[in-house]
């Protein structure tokens, strides 16, 4: 654990805001939905719950914007120890990896069924935390290594590689292009690379992770935006022009090769990656140039601790406490009951995040 240093409050309001949206938000209005039943309350159940298969749903945005924000802090954390002579190189070397195994171990423990202590049930590469892993390390490598356009052209090459794998590389006894959700060539590969340790879903990691890659890039490139010498008004703009050149791409190359958010395919990548550099926009427009922050501190309160935040809502089920408290109370909610219990719950967890923030203590990894 460490104390805090400064920190660029739209990031942690970004971040806070984000991670609200994983621990509550879906539960919450699935929850409110049940009790309410009206064509409102259905719609925002549906826009915080991911499509079948096709399509691209409010929801979407929230594990892209938890891998872009890792991308924007790199070029932060790593700048002023690059300053340093080649001898710190190793040190750091072994941070960077250290962190990737850490989130790796996290990830298995949230949903690789780690816990379980049961070889049968574990899980080798399921979990949010191990994508940003991946999209940290090989990140982290190209911002240390490669000249600022050839991480550009790495980011553009993570996309076209995929998207060409996925095009023309074909499936056996299906043939290439196919991206249904029984035989894609992404679940294929991971059906081949993992055994009976892969997901066990639709969802596809090995190859996705070229996409994993390529959004924390793009939040790298947000990063460095954010480091530059310009005019911060110049900073906002560039922020929102790349996230709108983002969305029209993306747009333009899901008429080829369509939004598949279980599967990371490349305009799932470009148009929520165009997604987060407009809300970073939005966010540093209102609080860093506009300074405008008085709504902000629950946010940076939940972002400041974000990865705790993420693995305590995974571990423990917070809405159960809450309802050891209000034992009793079902009777007088009725419908509600679940909805406030997941507002409890939430609140539980937000009170342990508050102490962290309050104490100024951050737990890193």
């Amino acid at each position: 654990m460490v104390k805090a240093s400064q920190r660029l409050d739209s990031i942690d309001a970004l971040r806070g805001f984000d991670m609200l949206m994983i621990i509550f938000a879906d539960r919450f209005f699935y929850y409110l939905h049940e009790a309410a039943n009206t064509d409102f309350t259905g719609f925002l159940a549906e826009q915080f719950e991911h499509p079948d298969w096709f399509g691209f749903h409010i929801y979407d945005v929230i594990m892209p914007l938890f891998l872009f924000l890792v991308g924007v802090v790199i070029p932060f954390s790593l700048s002023s120890r690059l300053k340093s002579d080649e001898a710190g190189r190793p040190l750091l070397y072994y941070h960077i990896f250290r962190r990737f195994l850490i989130l790796f171990l996290l990830g298995w423990i949230v949903q690789g069924n780690l816990l379980a202590l049961d070889i049968g049930q574990f899980k080798v590469f399921s979990n949010t935390l191990q994508s940003i892993a991946v999209g940290y390390v090989v990140s982290c490598l190209a911002f240390i290594h490669l000249k600022k356009a050839h991480r550009y052209y790495l980011f553009g090459f993570c996309l076209l590689a995929y998207f060409l794998i996925l095009q023309f590389w074909p499936v056996p006894n299906y043939g290439a292009g196919d991206l249904m959700p029984d035989r894609n060539i992404a679940l294929y590969v991971d059906h081949m690379v993992f055994g009976r340790f892969d997901d066990g879903y639709q969802y596809t990691w090995f190859l996705s992770s070229l996409g994993f890659i390529a959004t924390t890039l793009s939040g790298l490139f947000a990063g460095e935006m954010l480091r530059s010498k310009m005019p911060q008004i110049k900073i906002c703009h560039g922020l929102l022009l790349m996230g709108l050149i983002l969305l029209v791409t993306g747009g333009l190359l899901h008429l080829v090769q369509p939004f598949i958010k279980k599967i990371w395919t490349p305009s799932f990548v470009l148009v929520s990656s165009g997604v987060c550099f407009g809300l970073l926009g939005l966010f540093y427009w209102v609080i860093d140039i506009k300074q405008i922050k008085g709504w902000i501190v629950p946010f940076k309160i939940i972002g400041a601790n974000a990865i705790v935040a993420y693995v305590l809502s995974h571990v423990i089920s917070f809405s159960s406490i809450a309802g050891e408290v209000l034992f009793g109370t079902e009777q007088f909610l009725g419908k509600y009951y679940e909805v406030i219990l997941s507002i409890g719950g939430f609140l539980i967890l937000y009170l342990l995040l508050w102490f962290l923030y309050k104490t100024r203590t951050f737990i890193k990894i």
